[in-house]
């Protein structure tokens, strides 16, 4: 159980942009937060898709691919967020680790490294993963305090939703997890 006076009670959650958010980056968007202490917190969206592929950016990278490039032309690379949007962040299954790789759970790892890359060009990469450019970032308390404005609904993550591409649906299906449906939602919420 979440304990809100635990200052990593929001790791491994799913934020999810509320009708009435202002900010239009994250309209429509769902965060998977993976980090959160007391100074601050850092999340990647996973379901606003670039117009790049993971073949670009091993291209840009100049890595090479030693199976079929295939799959890479169709995969998306996502915006993970407007903060270091030139770097790249991966969430990827947790069983197996590259250098920068931090363990959110037993079964999810981000990680920032150029090796993980070589190793999903060359097939040895993890199963499941997601490519973005760029994070999300909060300084400390301004995630709570935008939270109880109501601009974001919190959600346990759900690792299948993760790594799905259906980047059209997440957010809903996000909700559905709590049973709420976004589009019943009053884009004014008020407090009592």
């Amino acid at each position: 159980m979440n304990d809100i006076n635990n200052p990593s009670y929001l790791e491994n959650q799913f934020l999810i942009a509320m009708p009435q958010m202002e900010d239009s980056y994250f309209s429509n968007t769902v965060t998977y937060l993976w980090k959160h202490n007391d100074d601050g917190a850092l999340g990647i969206v996973i379901n606003k898709p670039l117009q790049a592929c993971v073949a670009d950016i091993f291209d840009e990278l100049d890595i090479k691919c030693s199976i079929e490039d295939g799959p890479f032309s169709e995969e998306v690379v996502l915006a993970g967020g407007p903060v270091e949007r030139d770097k790249g962040f991966i969430i990827h299954d947790a069983e197996k680790h590259w250098e920068s790789s931090i363990s959110v759970t037993e079964d999810i790892s981000v990680c920032t490294s150029k090796s993980i890359l070589e190793d999903i060009a060359s097939g040895k990469g993890p199963e499941n993963y997601l490519i973005a450019l760029g994070c999300a970032g909060w300084e400390a308390g301004q995630l709570e305090r935008e939270i109880g404005e109501n601009a974001w609904l919190t959600v346990p993550a759900d690792r299948a939703l993760i790594f799905s591409n259906d980047y059209e649906n997440k957010a809903q299906r996000a909700a559905s997890i709590l049973g709420v449906n976004l589009q019943q939602l009053a884009p004014d919420a008020g407090h009592s």
